[in-house]
């Protein structure tokens, strides 16, 4: 059965990007965190759960830069 006009609006399109990153112990404590595939992408966070989270806001940041330079 196709999807309807109306049921095709309402259906959210979700693109996902997997990177690999390197997580690794801060000798002043807390985490560094890179993405390999991209260049200057790093950040860092107190833990691992927040350094992840900030590594993910960084490659949105990087992509986009990206992004625009393309245009």
């Amino acid at each position: 059965m196709l999807p309807t006009s109306e049921s095709f609006h309402n259906t959210l399109i979700k693109s996902v990007m997997n990177f690999k990153v390197v997580l690794q112990e801060a000798e002043e404590g807390g985490y560094i965190v890179s993405c390999p595939a991209l260049i200057g992408c790093h950040t860092q966070g107190d833990s691992m759960e927040e350094a992840l989270e900030n590594i993910k806001e960084a490659i949105a940041g990087c992509l986009e830069s990206l992004a625009e330079k393309r245009t």
